[in-house]
């Protein structure tokens, strides 16, 4: 027996730390209900759970930031909604002035109200706003440039027209007596670049002489807007046209960027671009609309040869062409509003997995850390009374010095 080392209690002391240290643990786990406290605990699951972690927290930033784009959706549609009313309005005015039980005066305020009815439209398109940022002015409209702005830019372009390339148009060419003939307007492709002779594109002029509409298959259509000095001392449309053609060649750069881009996912690329038209008389083709006589006015009074624009019979055309365009506006709004409802579903599915996932990692079972808990105390426990039991063995050395 010695008592200089007491080999028996340094054994349980050890023991005892142990236990201790595991009780502590199982303590730390139970109080903050996770299973990964520190990095100690489960390196490579920690690393796992963080990014788990920016993941979920970044699928909830995107679920609420496609709720606000369909906010944002239904607020320009509900907008479109009451055009669209307004034009059906302006629509029944123009059959109502278009037939001749009435006199010059009657339609003459028939016309009032058709003029009011369009400021108003006008009034809608510029104060229709979200969070401070108007909807429906063309600030989230794709965007073009030309290289010769002073004298034409580019008004629309519809989703079929490929974007991020560089578009030539020649005008000198462009009204030729065959425009299908000539290689006035070239399209760059991975292939080669296309041409009216090759592909079917042809080009429209309006009277007014200030649209140059390209269309093409399917859905393609490119609208070019003359400036108005361009085309100001031309009386015919002819003239117009050869007004038009002293433009020369012309380089257009369609970006395909200016839609409002929704974050409709955690990582980077995931998003949604919400192109919004642009809402405009002139775009509508309604500007000029004037429902004071039957069948239009001469653009030059001066002259009974130059074309007539406005009137009720050709309003009643011009209209519809603006419902067709509200129409497309809202029916494209609805399809955004419908892919952000599915990704909102989408998100909270990935969301809930994902937390689930975490939750794995993360979270301690707390049946189970009880149970590792309740028998962690009785080691320490008994440990602690076994220690005692260790510290007092060496006085029995005391018996044999007596």
């Amino acid at each position: 027996m010695r008592i200089n080392y007491n080999a028996s209690a340094v054994i349980t002391n050890k023991s005892l730390n142990a236990n201790d240290s595991l009780l502590s643990q199982s303590l730390q786990r139970l109080s903050s209900g996770l299973k990964v406290n520190r990095a100690q605990d489960n390196p490579a699951g920690l690393a796992i759970a963080h990014r788990m972690d920016s993941q979920i927290k970044g699928l909830d930033i995107a679920k609420r930031n496609s709720n606000d784009g369909i906010s944002v959706i239904s607020t320009a549609e509900g907008a479109l909604s009451e055009m669209s009313s307004i034009l059906q309005r302006m629509n029944q005015l123009a059959v109502q002035s278009a037939t001749g039980t009435y006199t010059d005066e009657d339609r003459e305020l028939i016309n009032q109200e058709a003029q009011q009815l369009k400021s108003e439209l006008t009034r809608i398109a510029k104060d229709t706003e979200f969070n401070g940022m108007p909807l429906l002015d063309g600030s989230f409209d794709m965007k073009a440039y030309t290289s010769k702005p002073e004298q034409a830019k580019v008004d629309f372009y519809s989703q079929d027209v490929p974007a991020g390339k560089d578009y030539k148009v020649d005008f000198s060419k462009l009204f030729a007596k065959d425009p299908a003939d000539a290689d006035a307007f070239t399209i760059p492709s991975v292939e080669a670049p296309k041409k009216p002779s090759e592909s079917g594109y042809k080009a429209d002029i309006n009277e007014k002489g200030d649209k140059v509409t390209l269309t093409g298959p399917g859905d393609f259509k490119l609208v070019i807007g003359i400036d108005e000095d361009v085309i100001k001392n031309a009386k015919t449309l002819a003239d117009k046209k050869t007004a038009i053609a002293g433009i020369g060649t012309m380089d257009m750069d369609i970006t395909g960027i200016g839609a409002m881009k929704i974050q409709v996912g955690a990582n980077e690329g995931q998003e949604l671009a919400v192109q919004i038209p642009t809402i405009s008389l002139y775009r509508m083709g309604i500007d000029d609309l004037d429902l004071s006589t039957v069948d239009g006015k001469h653009s030059d009074p001066a002259d009974e040869n130059s074309p007539l624009v406005g009137g009720a019979t050709a309003g009643i055309d011009a209209i519809k062409g603006a419902l067709d365009y509200i129409n497309d506006a809202r029916s494209r709004l609805g399809a955004y509003e419908n892919r952000l409802e599915h990704n909102v579903t989408s998100v909270d599915i990935s969301f809930e997995n994902m937390t689930s996932s975490y939750s794995r990692i993360m979270d301690v079972d707390m049946a189970e850390e009880m149970t590792q808990y309740t028998t962690q105390q009785v080691l320490v426990q008994a440990g602690t009374s076994m220690l005692s039991q260790a510290n007092e063995r060496p006085q029995t050395v005391l018996q044999l010095l007596q």
